[in-house]
C-alpha cells in the first residue's frame, strides 16, 4: 500500500468500519501527513470449464441453471429445492483447488444431484449429457434406475 500523494508506504490506519463497499480504512501517511479512505472486498476466483474439445471458456451459473431447470420443466419439485441443489453444487465447485474443472466433471456432480431429487429429470439430463443415440442407451439407464 503507498500513500497516493506521496507514494510513501509508511502508513497507519486511523479507522476501520465495514460500508456496503467492503471494509472501509480511514489511512493517514507517516511522512507527508495526509489522509486517505481505501476500500477492501473479496473478489471469488474465477472458475473456468475446459470444454471436451479442449476449449477454455468462464463458468457462467446461467448455463448450469439453464440446462438443469430443463431436465426439471413440469416436474413436481419446487423450484426452491431446485436452487439450493444449484447452490450446493456451485459451492462444491468453488471448493476445488484447481479453478480450471472438466465439464465432464461438472457434468457427473451434476447428475449425481439431480438422481437423488427426480428420476424423470435425471433421464432428461442423462439423454443430454450422455449423449443418447436411440431407445437401447433409455433402457440401459432405466435398468440401472431400477
Amino acid at each position: 500500500m503507498e500513500c497516493p500523494y506521496c507514494l510513501s508506504t509508511r502508513l497507519k490506519v486511523t479507522d476501520k468500519r465495514d460500508s456496503p463497499k467492503g471494509i472501509r480504512r480511514r489511512r493517514e501517511c507517516l511522512k507527508c501527513g495526509k489522509r486517505f479512505t481505501t476500500y477492501e472486498t473479496i473478489v471469488e476466483a474465477t472458475l473456468y470449464v475446459i470444454k471436451k474439445n479442449g476449449q477454455k471458456e468462464k463458468f457462467e451459473i446461467e448455463k448450469l441453471k439453464n440446462g438443469i431447470m430443463k431436465a426439471f420443466k413440469k416436474r413436481p419439485v419446487k423450484e426452491k429445492d431446485i436452487e439450493k441443489m444449484i447452490q450446493k453444487i456451485v459451492k462444491r465447485l468453488n471448493k476445488q483447488k484447481n479453478k480450471e474443472i472438466k465439464s465432464s466433471k461438472i457434468g457427473e456432480i451434476v447428475i449425481n444431484q439431480i438422481k437423488k431429487m427426480d428420476d424423470v429429470a435425471y433421464l432428461r439430463f442423462a439423454s443430454v449429457y450422455r449423449d443418447f443415440k436411440d431407445v437401447k442407451d433409455f433402457k440401459k439407464e432405466l435398468k440401472v434406475l431400477t
